[in-house]
């Protein structure tokens, strides 16, 4: 019986761990399916992987500490918001725990509210890693409200997310409808 419980048992670590190791929300092996479908391409950042490579915690460590050293002053973090064209003082909430690596660079999201509309932001930061030292490289507004901005090809190229045309009485309809989701955005 004890041998029976066991198998059961192993088998179901398996299935429930392999979960964990899928696409996910950068697209790639995930350490992780924090949202679902391929956002980011490139691989998932294992905290084991490779002994020259930075740790996941350090490259989330790094992230944090970018956000705290740009809120030091003003208490919150400053974006552009390339679509309004205004900035947006964000307060962190939370880095998510996946990391992945496309190209040269290490990245992960990160969750921030804005303090004057109360919207929730996704950011992707991009990480580089010179010689052990590791520096914020790029910093994007991935997701507004968990809408998505922009999406990535089978070839790790951001895409933008296009806003879908409604119908009106005598226009013709974007790419077959409104219930059509190009690139798979929301």
């Amino acid at each position: 019986m004890s041998k029976t419980l066991s198998l059961i048992v192993a088998i179901g670590i398996m299935f429930w761990g392999g979960s964990f190791v899928s696409a996910g929300e950068h697209g790639g092996t995930a350490v992780g399916k924090e949202h679902g479908g391929k956002e980011h391409g490139g691989t998932a950042k294992k905290e084991d992987e490779g002994k020259s490579a930075p740790s996941a915690t350090a490259i989330r460590s790094a992230m944090k500490d970018h956000v705290m050293a740009k809120s030091k002053a003003s208490g919150v973090f400053d974006i552009l918001d390339p679509q309004t064209g205004e900035t947006r003082a964000l307060e962190l909430i939370r880095v998510h725990e996946r990391v992945g690596k496309t190209g040269n660079y290490y990245y992960s999201c990160a969750d921030f509210k804005d303090t004057k509309t109360g919207q929730m932001l996704d950011l992707d930061l991009d990480v580089e890693d010179k010689g052990g030292e590791l520096s914020i490289v790029d910093v994007r507004i991935h997701k507004l409200d968990g809408k998505e901005r922009y999406t990535y090809d089978e070839n790790d190229n951001r895409v933008p997310v296009k806003a879908e045309v409604t119908q009106t009485e005598g226009s013709p309809v974007e790419h077959g409808g409104a219930a059509h989701k190009e690139h798979g955005g929301n």
